[in-house]
Order: structure tokens, then C-alpha cells, then sequence
């Protein structure tokens, strides 16, 4: 089994993230940002067939003041919890648009560095290539640490599509300026799509299928929303987890 995966572990988190210390010069993390997002790679790259996946989202405490990152570890058949993890750290930077990553990114690989063993591929509550500069936090994870991943998000943060069919599983392009991003996904009737995107070493056409082999009765994939009730402590609805 792999306990670590994150380029020398979590002592070197704050680097893998690209950003050990906030300085203040957004500038340079949206450079960064262009950089990484060079480096992630859309075909499938997951082990076939799957034995493994995981969950991560990110909430906060104390006002703000720490960040409080999940992970959950599922077998890939059964859906059985297999290991779960919270890490929580001092919040290093505030939020700013379209840099969420490097806010959330160190206490995520943190919480990753503390399950049992890697997963095959990863859900992470947020987007992937679905980003003004191709590199929401699905993809920096992915790139960080070199696992498979997947966005899965609430709602757009770039792009347009047209609503889904009130089908279950049905989903329709994202786009921008003609570019495919991702997918609106119906995962559950009657709740707003989600907005599924590759992170890293997933195709396009894979993405939607992937988080539908995992959804259940609920809106959200089982790996996130469990990863949601950890990381946030908020009861299920139709908007959140549900």
C-alpha cells in the first residue's frame, strides 16, 4: 500500500501546494497557475478496474481562522468506508476569486497524507480544468500530488451550458468561448446539475460517467458528500448534499 504519494510527503506541503508562504501578489499565483495547468493531462490515467476512490472537500472553523480538510477512502465495489481523515491547519491566505486552491490545497494533502493508503482516483468538492486559468482545485491536486482526479462542483464558476434533461444522469457541455470545460450533470432529479470537470488523468468523456458509477439516492457522488458531512458538519439537502 502507498501511504504517500505527495512528493516527499506532508513536510513539504506548503511547496507542493506552490506557495509556502501568502505573500500578498496574486499576480504570481495566477501565473502559477498558467504553469500548473500545462501540466495536467486529460486522457484516463486511473487503474482499470478501480479498487479504490476517495472524497475531499474543504470547510472552516473559528471564523475562518482554520482550515478543516476531509478525506474519506471508499472500496470502489461496495461503497464501504474503508478509512476517514480530518487535517486542519491555520487558514494561510483569505479568499480571493478564481485562487481557492491555494487556500485549500496544504490541509487537503494533509488529510490525503493520513489515510492508510492512496486512492486509484479521487473526487475532490471543487473544479477541475472548469477554471478561468485551467487549474481549479481538483486539477492542483491532481497535479500536487499525481493521482487521477475529478471535480465536482456546485456551481459554475466559468462557462455556460443548457440545463440538463429532468433525467437522472443526463448532462449536458460546459463551455467557454467554444472550449468544452466539463459537464452539467443531472445527478438527481429535480436538484440543480452539478458541474463535473477532469482534474488530472481523466478524459472528458470519462468525467460525468465517473461520478454517476458513484452516486447513489443522493445529488452528490457518495466519495464527496461524505467527504461534505466531514469537512463542512452540515445536514444533507437537495442544495448541498443531497
Amino acid at each position: 500500500m502507498h501511504r504517500r504519494c505527495c512528493r516527499g510527503g506532508a513536510t513539504e506541503v506548503a511547496d507542493i501546494a506552490g506557495m509556502a508562504d501568502w505573500d500578498g501578489d496574486i499576480a504570481a499565483a495566477r501565473a502559477l497557475q498558467v504553469e500548473l495547468a500545462e501540466k495536467v493531462s486529460l486522457r484516463d490515467g486511473y487503474a482499470k478496474p478501480l479498487r479504490t476512490i476517495a472524497g475531499f472537500d474543504v470547510g472552516f472553523e473559528d471564523d475562518g481562522a482554520t482550515t478543516r480538510a476531509a478525506a474519506v477512502l471508499l472500496d470502489a465495489d461496495s461503497l464501504q468506508v474503508l478509512a476517514s481523515e480530518i487535517a486542519r491547519i491555520p487558514t494561510r491566505m483569505p479568499y480571493i476569486p478564481g485562487l481557492l486552491s491555494f487556500r485549500e490545497l496544504p490541509a487537503l494533502l494533509l488529510a490525503l497524507e493520513a489515510l492508510p493508503q492512496a486512492p486509484d482516483l479521487a473526487f475532490v468538492d471543487g473544479h477541475g480544468i472548469a477554471h478561468p486559468r485551467g487549474l481549479g482545485i481538483a486539477a492542483h491536486f491532481g497535479v500536487a500530488t499525481g493521482l487521477p482526479s475529478v471535480g465536482v462542483a456546485k456551481k459554475i464558476l466559468v462557462g455556460s451550458g443548457s440545463e440538463p434533461h429532468q433525467v437522472r444522469g443526463a448532462y449536458t457541455p460546459l463551455r467557454n468561448k467554444g472550449t468544452q470545460l466539463g459537464w452539467l450533470l443531472r445527478s438527481k432529479v429535480k436538484c440543480n446539475p452539478l458541474i463535473v470537470s477532469p482534474g488530472h488523468q481523466v478524459s472528458m468523456a470519462s468525467a460525468a460517467d465517473l461520478v454517476m458509477r458513484f452516486t447513489r439516492s443522493y445529488r452528490l457522488p457518495e466519495p464527496t458528500r461524505l467527504a461534505d458531512r466531514l469537512a463542512s458538519r452540515r445536514d444533507e439537502d437537495c442544495a448541498d448534499g443531497a
